[in-house]
């Protein structure tokens, strides 16, 4: 069911008998999602706006048809996360789980920033787990390139007791400097951090003093591990100046060299599951 904030803000909500959520139809952008049995996955800044044209910092925005600001011709991180999104449904697929479905097809706005013809769905199954999944069809007669993310913002308890496993040994991109380097081992966030982990396919495992978090990808090739720290989170829009002490980006994506290409019809399905696995208290 669609609900109106106080300035005609609109979002869907939904409640099952083990977790709830709220998703804004501006983005397909989900900003809250609980579970009965713990605290809130997702971290959204007390500050964000939620308003017409501004994208709402925190939660799981949606980067597409790009990610990052390779392409100078559009927004960064594409033009997805202020468009509004159509309600195709909301099912009850059964008392733990509730399936959300939302829609954005080409107008005369987007086809003036990118000249495709697309269907871009977006399906949100809210249950003991979280999945988000993105699913992209080329409906016009010329293919086009696609780069993608899901900017998943995770709560933690406090950065410094965060660690994140799954990522050994493997080669990422520091966009901080545009090197190439290996990670050595569990990774600890200390300063900014901004890293591309390409050709990734696998479990991320999120371990804070407070929770274990699973992240279960598929469609996915490239990872980033992304924290803006102290300078430069104090001069983002919707953030306040310690804030990165309070959150981890852990985004599944399609990124870079990962970049894909959709002949005409083609279809690409990209998907993450958030499951906690354990609240230790």
């Amino acid at each position: 069911m669609i609900k109106y904030m106080e300035n005609g803000f609109a979002y869907v909500e939904v409640s099952n008998a083990v977790s709830s959520a709220k998703i804004a139809l501006q983005g397909a952008h989900i900003y809250e999602y609980t579970r009965k049995s713990a605290d809130e996955l997702l971290w959204l800044s007390p500050t964000s706006s939620f308003e017409r044209g501004k994208a709402i910092r925190g939660g799981i925005p949606i980067c597409w048809p790009r990610f990052g600001v390779e392409d100078k011709s559009m927004p960064a991180h594409g033009f997805t996360r202020t468009a509004m999104f159509s309600l195709v449904s909301i099912k009850e697929l059964d008392t733990e789980s509730t399936e959300v479905v939302l829609r954005l097809q080409e107008s005369e706005e987007s086809c003036l920033i990118w000249d495709y013809k697309f269907t871009l769905e977006v399906v949100f199954t809210i249950s003991e787990s979280l999945e988000v999944k993105m699913i992209t069809t080329n409906t016009d007669t010329k293919p086009f390139l696609l780069t993608e993310a899901l900017h998943i913002y995770l709560h933690v308890s406090h950065i410094d007791d965060v660690k994140v496993e799954g990522l050994q040994n493997r080669a990422y991109l520091d966009t901080l400097d545009g090197k190439i380097k290996s990670e050595s081992g569990t990774l600890l966030i200390d300063k900014e951090c901004d890293r591309v982990y390409q050709d990734f396919k696998g479990e991320l495992v999120l371990v804070d003093k407070e929770k274990t978090l699973s992240l279960q990808t598929k469609g996915s090739e490239s990872t980033v591990v992304w924290n803006p720290w102290i300078e430069k989170g104090s001069s983002m829009s919707g953030m306040q100046a310690d804030a990165y002490k309070e959150f981890i980006c852990l985004e599944t994506a399609n990124a870079f060299k990962n970049a894909l290409r959709l002949q005409p019809k083609e279809v690409h399905s990209m998907s993450v599951i958030l499951l906690g696995l354990t609240n230790h208290h």
